[in-house]
């Protein structure tokens, strides 16, 4: 678990927790990270489980102790509320190796390590559910992930029926809200600094009892705390703009293995529309 968030920790160990300890996540994820900056006893009340059950499923995650957990929350807040201005714009590259050899190598690396952060059992998962010809599959993304989610719209619509991506409009959101029915797919995208309107977006989601998948960075957004998997990306990039590279790659790969799961139908829709093409 070394390199993850408590969100993302929290998600790993999700089917081995215990029925309290389960309790103790809800909570903890129902209002993240500021419960689990509380003292035990207010972290048990707020959660509703008792002290002890907070102290084992801190134990679980992998901290030696409660102030070990609090510190990783706090400099995971720190992390996710930096603005662009906050990170260094300039860092050093020899000469031999050039800004873009550099650059492209940190690129790959980046890819490399989000592999593990996500467990593989739950990349099927996702793809196992987007390859589910039940249901509408929605997306939507952020300020600078919705190129993303309309990049895997475009995709999704050839392989399989129902698919569309919520406006960015507020108010046109909420009209397409109203045609969720439970057992929906929702894919969502967002990375730090994190957008409210996503999360409001999840939390009516959550309420409609539509399936959902949060795509973010290592940090983890609030949106998981109503996402049924996460897949998180590793995304820093040690300058002024964060990355995104490893979270098209994996969209990429999400694409190709849903297209994989769905073949005997996605390749009759695509020999249709290479019909219409011609």
């Amino acid at each position: 678990m070394e390199g993850k968030t408590v969100a993302a920790r929290i998600h790993d160990l999700h089917g081995d927790l215990t029925g309290a300890g389960r309790k103790a996540a809800r909570g903890l994820l129902g209002n993240y990270p500021l419960l689990g900056l509380a003292p035990v006893a207010e972290f048990a009340s707020g959660a509703q489980v008792s002290a002890a059950t907070v102290v084992r499923f801190v134990a679980q995650l992998g901290f030696k102790s409660y102030p070990e957990f609090q510190r990783a929350l706090r400099e995971e807040l720190e992390q996710r509320s930096k603005s662009p201005l906050e990170r260094p714009a300039l860092l050093p590259v020899s000469d031999e190796e050039g800004f873009l050899s550099a650059y492209l190598n940190q690129a790959a690396q980046r890819a490399s390590e989000t592999i593990q952060l996500i467990p593989n059992w739950e990349f099927e998962a996702v793809c196992q559910k987007l390859a589910d010809r039940k249901g509408h599959c929605y997306l939507a993304g952020g300020r600078f992930t919705d190129f993303l989610a309309g990049y895997f719209e475009a995709h999704l619509r050839i392989i399989r029926p129902a698919v569309s991506r919520f406006d960015g409009r507020i108010a046109t959101r909420a009209d397409q809200m109203i045609d969720v029915r439970p057992g929906d797919l929702a894919v969502l995208f967002d990375v730090r600094r994190y957008d409210d309107n996503l999360l409001e977006t999840a939390a009516e989601l959550a309420r409609k009892r539509a399936h959902i998948v949060l795509i973010t960075d290592e940090w983890v957004s609030p949106v998981s705390r109503h996402a049924k998997h996460v897949l998180p990306c590793r995304t820093e990039s040690g300058r002024t703009w964060d990355a995104n590279g490893a979270m098209l790659a994996l969209v990429e790969a999400l694409i190709a293995r849903t297209t994989e799961l769905a073949w005997p139908t996605a390749s009759k829709r695509m020999g249709t529309l290479e019909g219409w093409a011609t």
